[in-house]
């Protein structure tokens, strides 16, 4: 949960007497995604890059990102605007070598643990394709293709169609155009 590790950075910047200027939470955004889908994170790197602080605190590097490219490119940016970091459960402030050594060796630990997750879920889907498991979304089912050819029939648009019967355009065409099974 966020606000636990965000009440404890504030408890570490109490004792530490950091003032706390922003708080930036991509809730429910992977840390694999990258800067472009991670609105947050990108306001945290053009605050950085502003001089609104000069400090970035998080709870764990993994918060940061997951892979080591993404990782080092950001204590860079960081460090090239004279900005700090400061990682909660890695003990690591990047304004030592030895922090800055740490932080990267965490990183690499963080694109490992990745990989690894990746690694059993392309597993589990194996297994389940070879044990009889059809994936991906259910189709659609025959009364409703009936139903789609019957409505275009009486020269209904794709746009009526979909919405009478609740489903996209794109669902509609992909219907009227595929080839019949």
């Amino acid at each position: 949960n966020a606000e636990n590790q965000i009440s404890q950075l504030r408890q570490v910047a109490e004792k530490s007497n950091w003032q706390i200027v922003s708080v930036f939470v991509d809730q429910g955004i992977s840390g694999a995604k990258g800067r472009d889908k991670r609105p947050q994170f990108d306001a945290l790197l053009i605050g950085a890059v502003r001089r609104d602080f000069d400090l970035v605190m998080a709870w764990s590097v993994d918060r940061l990102g997951r892979s080591l490219q993404h990782l080092v490119e950001f204590l860079n940016e960081l460090h090239a605007v004279s900005c700090d970091l400061y990682l909660h459960q890695q003990g690591i402030d990047s304004t030592t070598p030895s922090g800055k050594m740490m932080f990267q060796m965490c990183g690499v630990f963080a694109e490992f643990e990745r990989s690894i997750i990746q690694e059993r879920i392309k597993a589990g889907l194996e297994r389940a394709v070879a044990n009889g498991v059809k994936l991906g979304r259910p189709g659609l089912p025959n009364s409703v293709k009936k139903k789609i050819f019957e409505m275009r029939d009486a020269r209904l648009s794709m746009g009526k169609i979909a919405a009478h019967l609740k489903v996209s355009k794109g669902v509609v065409h992909k219907v009227i155009h595929s080839p019949s099974d």
